[in-house]
């Protein structure tokens, strides 16, 4: 199953692997892909996980965008 978060503050490909490397690094989480463009970022995971995804992704600098 994949999660899709819109993001905010994706700005380069920095950003991208910043993700990829925080999020890759947590437990049950499998592919994770970033699109710059659109602030999207799907990762392969279970559905309940989303919450710890969410947390790790503000952590990080990358709040999800709201509305």
């Amino acid at each position: 199953m994949s999660i899709t978060l819109t993001l905010s503050n994706i700005q380069c490909g920095a950003c991208a692997n910043s993700i990829k490397k925080g999020l890759g690094q947590l437990p049950g989480v499998g592919q994770v892909d970033v699109d710059v463009a659109t602030g999207n970022v799907t990762v392969d995971a279970d559905p309940a996980l989303r919450d710890t995804l969410v947390e790790r992704l503000n952590e990080l600098g990358f709040p999800e965008k709201n509305g």
